[in-house]
């Protein structure tokens, strides 16, 4: 027999709560990723801000345990090279006692046509947005699996669903970290740990400021959203804190589309 729920058992808005977690977030010391880091930090988790710009890290780090009164932390090092990730994770366990979150915001974009366009341009971009993201992910399995939970999310792009001129390598790259994360999702979810990942649209971040002002920026990438604007930063948090906290136990293998409805189109 159908039994009545009685919601005001349920845990609510209490299921966004990160205190007591752990997160690691690559690309942590600015744009999107520290901007997540804060999202994360603003409703409990102790964070780690991975970047290769040593003093960039620190301070980003200093700033958000100031602002939020957790403990943050930063960690130099390339999400290319594995014997950094794996000292990264083991940095991050030994510093907060679990690995609850990982955050795979490092990537970079080199925009062009194919015939202009070098294959070291394009090596470099898979390198970061595809190597960098499958060896912090590897590194941290372990702690998760050991833990039988986790959260890993990656950040994919609008354009690892559909296409633009003159990003072969970046859409590329993205529409394998979107593969991937599929992928990744299937294999872990036995072990209770969520693998998702946020596709952005047009963000003003310091990546996209050279087409900012441009007639490209302004008609085929901002023009083409629904609401014809730029995302601000701070858009970004409520999918990262969804996809991070218990909110998002049931989500596994999503695409979360943040891009001011430039792909309902």
């Amino acid at each position: 027999m159908f039994q009545k729920t009685d919601f005001t058992q349920l845990p609510g808005i209490k299921l966004f709560d990160l205190s007591g977690k752990s997160a690691i977030i690559t690309g942590g010391s600015k744009g999107l990723g520290l901007a997540m880091a804060a999202g994360l930090a603003s409703a409990g988790a102790n964070v780690m801000l991975v970047s290769r710009n040593k003093q960039e890290g620190h301070e980003s780090a200093k700033q958000i345990a100031q602002e939020y009164g957790v403990k943050a932390i930063s960690f130099a090092g390339d999400v290319s090279e594995e014997s950094a990730m794996e000292e990264m994770a083991k940095t991050a366990f030994e510093a907060f006692g679990s690995i609850d979150v990982l955050i795979n915001s490092a990537g970079i974009n080199i925009r062009g046509a194919i015939d202009e366009l070098t294959q070291e341009d394009f090596n470099q971009v898979m390198k970061i947005n595809v190597n960098g993201t499958w060896l912090a992910s590897k590194a941290v399995t372990p702690y998760m699996k050991n833990q039988k939970k986790g959260s890993i999310i990656n950040l994919a792009s609008t354009l690892g669903l559909v296409g633009l001129a003159n990003r072969t390598p970046y859409t590329a790259s993205k529409g394998a970290v979107v593969q991937m994360t599929r992928a990744l999702a299937l294999e872990l979810a036995p072990w209770n740990i969520a693998v998702n990942a946020i596709c952005p649209g047009p963000f003003l971040t310091e990546m996209n400021l050279p087409i900012a002002d441009t007639e490209e920026g302004k008609k085929f990438v901002v023009g083409a959203t629904a609401l014809g604007r730029w995302g601000k930063l701070s858009e970004i948090q409520g999918a990262a804190i969804l996809l991070a906290s218990e909110a998002g136990t049931y989500m596994v293998g999503s695409m979360v589309t943040v891009d001011g409805g430039w792909t309902a189109r």
